[in-house]
């Protein structure tokens, strides 16, 4: 019988492999193909159900060519007044881009600015130009260089585009790379091993191809909807997720290995350990991220199945290809170093004894102290202000179009190239437009013509009103007048609605209130119900997802100084808050249930006490490392320069290390040690390990020969 057995021991794990090989050159490409099928029109991502969403559907009726303006701005190269001459100029130039590639209908004629200082025209662009937007751009650009002594510049939703695409650009090939660099780097220094780490990464890559010809396939049948900012965060997910799910899985191989020598034994043992931990850390960050589809904001809607895809992918190469891979290396995957059992006298474990004996000794200091460390951080939450990014803050480095946008204020109405949208019953045009240009705010109010007469252009009964805004569009002087304009229309008549880009700010920020108020009670629900069954505890997750919601606070709080005193922003984007709530509570937790399912387990054979050390012992070092790995990742996203990203690369960095040394190692371990065996309430586990093992009594100094016995205990 050992003899039939004995191939197929081999043959599993070898056929695993070998599929996927298979799978990974079949579809290892598809994480860079996702830009294909991805989009950066901001419109697309607009709340479902807002005022200003519906406006944009009207609108297309009034555009019979639809377009993306982009506005070219003249300023004199001595800063006088601009003359009549390059006024005439201007005007040829645009006119002379028609019949251009990518220019659609007739551009604008060039007007002065009030101040005399400065000239604007608008061209319409194609709103499927892809790739070939930067090559119209640059026509435009040359064609406008022809006005004598200008400085030209682009601004608009053209020109916004332009440069969004162009800072997406390194998001197939920098992004993994910079991520890739950084986990290869933590994972020699962690395992001092040159074929361990490759292995990991190779599990990680994996799963990214899988997952990305998955999202390919939906996003191209428009099932999904993919933006740069989802397909940078589904690389950084997957592969911080997969190596996380594999340091924790290797950990126990080495711990099995280093116990019984036998590579196949090890590897099913390390399986059977670490699959309830793997599966249920993942279940709460997949189930997060799918409580986003109950969000209004089709940009959160998108992002939730992505991720979750992305995490069933990291799970199934961890639970798959990489214990396989153990399999058939066995000690060879840690070459040159040695597997060693977590008792041994080397590496980290001699500081997480260190550890372990603190929170024995001193477990109610430790929990003052931390949580009065947290609770001071969470302080400073209100600090952090989720009003929107301004269009001057939305990209880290200098963008032309920003530099443009203010050019445009400056001697144009703020609100210039941005107008509020009005669209309204043609019968009640007379009445709409002057309730619109009497409004405060608003610099005035231009009626959408028809005809070369000027006379209104009537779609189904509609009008549409074209409101330009005195104050810049992403101000909140602008936004208040969205609001008041609203408030005057709807009086004026019912059926009146307002869009544009201000009003679009304005209703995605409410959206965004709306959607953490919904979806944040899901998660942490979700999240409850997970450890509930893992640990069969109540009192236990209650305070496990207190312990991670602290942390959470405090890492909001310290983010809102960081942001406004150290990298200068004024505010994040209205979504930041709850993409910060999904990552960090969801990922946290993944590090209290790694440790208390081990902590758990060990508890079964030697009591409360000794169990929360020894399983402190053990994971200390793998969780550390998984910690820093996941921050390392998300701190990746910075390369893309953009201040969304950048914003949630340090909450979640910032917040898992955080989470990482301070929650997990500190808080939760000692918050289990002082309250004992009831921790396990209302399980009768608490109660029989009362019974078996009774705890030292915690108001009473402890004696040599009890600080003797707890060391002993512990080595």
């Amino acid at each position: 019988m050992n003899s039939t057995r004995q191939p197929i021991r081999w043959l599993i794990p070898l056929v695993l492999v070998v599929v996927w090989l298979g799978l990974g050159g079949a579809f290892g490409s598809y994480a860079g193909k996702l830009g294909e099928v991805s989009t950066n029109d901001q419109a697309a991502f607009l709340p479902q159900n807002a005022e200003s969403t519906r406006v944009v559907e009207e609108q297309a009726a009034f555009d019979q060519q639809e377009s993306l303006p982009a506005i070219v701005i003249w300023t004199t190269n001595d800063g006088s007044k601009v003359s009549e001459a390059q006024l005439s100029a201007a005007t040829g130039a645009l006119q002379s881009l028609v019949g251009t590639d990518g220019v659609e209908g007739r551009p604008s004629p060039a007007f002065r600015s009030q101040d005399g200082l400065a000239l604007q025209g608008v061209v319409p662009l194609g709103t499927d130009l892809g790739d070939e937007l930067a090559v119209a751009l640059e026509e435009i650009e040359v064609a406008a260089s022809k006005v004598p002594d200008t400085r030209i510049q682009l601004a608009g939703p053209a020109a916004t585009q332009r440069d969004l695409g162009k800072a997406f650009a390194g998001i197939d090939g920098l992004l993994l790379g910079v991520a890739l660099a950084a986990v290869l780097i933590i994972l020699l220094l962690v395992y001092r091993s040159v074929l361990l780490p490759f292995v990991i990464i190779i599990s990680s890559v994996f799963a990214l191809g899988v997952a990305g010809a998955i999202v390919y396939v939906l996003a191209d049948h428009d099932v999904v909807r993919v933006d740069g900012q989802v397909q940078g965060i589904l690389s950084i997910l997957v592969i911080g997720a997969a190596t996380d799910y594999a340091l924790l899985l290797t950990a126990r191989f080495r711990e099995e290995l280093a116990h019984s020598g036998d590579r196949t034994a090890a590897a099913w043992a390390s399986l059977r350990g670490s699959f309830g931990a793997i599966t249920a850390s993942a279940a709460t960050v997949a189930l997060g991220l799918l409580a986003l589809l109950l969000s209004d904001l089709a940009n959160n809607q998108a992002l939730g199945p992505v991720g979750a895809i992305g995490i069933v992918c990291a799970v199934l190469t961890t639970l798959t290809f990489l214990p396989a891979v153990l399999a058939l290396m066995g000690r060879v995957a840690f070459w040159p170093a040695k597997p060693r059992s977590v008792d041994a006298e080397s590496g980290g474990h001699g500081v997480w004894r260190k550890v372990a004996r603190w929170v024995d000794r001193r477990p109610r200091q430790l929990l003052m102290a931390s949580t009065g460390f947290l609770l001071l951080g969470a302080a400073f939450f209100p600090a952090l202000q989720s009003k929107g990014v301004p269009l001057d803050e939305l990209f880290v480095n200098d963008a032309p179009s920003v530099a443009a946008q203010q050019t445009l204020g400056k001697h144009f109405p703020g609100g210039s190239g941005q107008p509020a949208v009005v669209i309204a019953g043609a019968e009640d045009l007379a009445a709409v437009r002057a309730a619109a240009a009497g409004t405060p705010g608003v610099a005035g109010a231009q009626v959408v013509a028809g005809t070369s007469d000027g006379q209104p252009l009537v779609v189904d009964g509609r009008v549409r009103i074209d409101a330009v805004l005195k104050d810049a569009p992403d101000s909140d002087a602008a936004k208040q007048t969205i609001d008041d304009l609203r408030d005057r229309l709807h009086a004026t008549a019912a059926d009146t609605r307002v869009g544009g880009y201000t009003a679009q700010q304005v209703d995605t920020q409410r959206t965004a209130e709306h959607d953490k108020n919904v979806i944040i009670p899901v998660v942490l629900a979700i999240i409850l119900v997970i450890l509930i069954v893992l640990l069969r505890s109540l009192l236990l997750p209650l305070l496990l997802v207190a312990t991670v919601g602290l942390n959470y606070l405090t890492t909001l709080g310290i983010a809102g100084l960081v942001f406004e005193h150290g990298f200068g922003f004024s505010g994040t984007d209205a979504s930041v808050p709850l993409y910060g709530f999904v990552f960090l509570v969801a990922l946290g937790v993944d590090y209290n249930i790694f440790l208390m399912s081990r902590v758990r387990e060990e508890t079964l054979r030697l009591g409360t006490r000794q169990g929360m050390l020894r399983g402190l012992i053990a994971t200390g070092g793998v969780i550390t490392s998984a910690g820093v790995v996941l921050a390392a990742t998300f701190a990746a996203l910075i390369v893309i320069p953009l201040a969304f990203l950048a914003q949630i690369a340090f909450i979640v960095a910032f917040g898992v290390l955080l989470d990482t040394l301070v929650v997990r190692s500190l808080l939760v371990p000692a918050l289990v040690r002082a309250i004992g065996p009831a921790v396990w309430w209302p399980s009768r586990m608490g109660r029989a390990i009362a019974r078996e093992h009774p705890e030292p009594a915690h108001t009473q100094p402890f004696t040599q020969n009890q600080k003797a016995e707890v060391k002993a205990s512990i080595d």
